[in-house]
């Protein structure tokens, strides 16, 4: 697969069709193959058996993040043969990379689901994942950071060399592989996630894509993320509840190490002569969008540790005061409080997008601030109905 010296900008306009096409595609053949991978996994022992913090009360199949590695490898094939967008493979090696990491994650988090891993034998595997994107050349290249700067910009641009940017790359895998796995916890609530995170992370690189003329380099993320949101989509009818199968760690972690992959593609080789807020914020948004997502799960882990640690427990011991779970003690259905998380997401990740798309910046600021509000009287509705 030769790759150009110098990738080219190509005037052809936006293609937005072919990118619904993959994502469509990669719906389908995941929500096909998800019935296939739940015998299998019923027939080979992967169950998930329920234990005290769980919210599901009979024994559930998993191993549906295979089905979704299928879909998005299927969605992969299709874009190879697309004259547009075979782009992403000709001019990179992101797209190879991710379904290389991707399979090899995918495997890792399949033998768990059946044997139930320890967690360092799990995080050798993530770092070895990381490892392999990394050596694909998938690594950042510059980054802001919000002190110094001259000649009236906001901040400073650090250059970083192989080393850095690849060491970078391990911990925001990690980061976000072992995030999306604390997230699934309630049916249907990880690839919803997912599915949101990776569609305003698809929109921040179509406009991308638009504002550059066509750059190439703008194709992989974008179809990294499209075959992300398809296979999310795809699972969803299956993983919704009452589920009739769980992803498991196959599957978040695939959404975790896709994510990761997607931002890094995205946002790791831009440049910027002149670094304003709008620029800096231009080149992070991918990552605050990833980040944006898991803000809600990552502050219900860090409440969790300071529970436990002042009770006298372990940080990793087990309890039901999760945000899924004080939603349910409010009042909502498992299927409320999933769709109202979903809603939170939505307006932290679209919100986040949408300050590097559209000109008037205050109208989005405005606009964030009237989902938040919205979203915080529908979490209210049961104890408004009490009082």
């Amino acid at each position: 697969m030769p790759l150009a010296a110098e990738p080219a900008a190509i005037p052809a306009g936006l293609p937005v069709r072919e990118f619904l096409l993959v994502a469509l595609t990669t719906a389908a053949l995941t929500y096909l193959t998800t019935g296939l991978i739940r015998k299998l996994a019923v027939r080979i022992g992967a169950i998930a058996t329920p234990r005290t913090r769980d919210v599901h009360i009979v024994p559930i199949p998993r191993l549906g993040g295979l089905a979704m590695y299928l879909g998005v490898c299927g969605g992969m094939l299709l874009a190879h043969q697309l004259p547009v967008l075979r782009r992403a493979f000709d001019y990179s090696f992101d797209p190879v990379a991710v379904l290389v990491g991707g399979g090899v994650i995918v495997l890792i988090g399949a033998l768990d689901d059946r044997f139930e891993l320890d967690s360092l034998t799990k995080l050798a595997g993530q770092v070895t994942c990381a490892g392999i994107l990394v050596l694909f050349g998938m690594q950042w290249f510059v980054f802001w950071l919000p002190w110094g700067g001259e000649h009236g910009g906001i901040g400073q641009v650090l250059v970083l060399d192989q080393n850095q940017g690849g060491l970078l790359v391990v911990l925001l895998v990690v980061a976000m592989v072992n995030a999306m796995n604390m997230v699934d916890g309630l049916d249907g609530l990880a690839a919803g996630i997912g599915l949101i995170a990776a569609a305003a992370t698809c929109a921040f690189s179509l406009n991308l894509l638009a504002e550059s003329g066509g750059d190439v380099l703008s194709y992989p993320p974008a179809l990294i993320t499209a075959t992300l949101a398809g296979a999310c989509l795809g699972f969803l009818p299956h993983n919704f509840q009452p589920a009739k199968i769980f992803m498991g760690d196959s599957g978040s972690m695939l959404i975790g190490l896709m994510l990761a992959a997607a931002s890094t593609s995205a946002s790791g080789r831009l440049t910027y002569a002149h670094y304003g807020g709008r620029d800096a914020l231009a080149q992070l948004s991918p990552l605050l969008v990833v980040t944006a997502v898991l803000f809600l799960p990552l502050l219900d882990l860090l409440m969790a540790v300071i529970r436990r640690t002042r009770r006298g427990q372990s940080p990793m011991a087990a309890d039901k005061m999760h945000l899924h779970h004080r939603l349910l003690e409010l009042g909502h259905s498992t299927r409320r409080a999933v769709l109202l998380i979903y809603l939170w997401v939505a307006v932290l990740a679209f919100g986040t997008v949408s300050l590097t798309i559209f000109d008037d910046v205050f109208a989005a600021v405005w606009g964030i601030g009237a989902g938040f509000l919205v979203a915080l009287l529908v979490s209210a509705v049961p104890r408004l109905r009490a009082r």
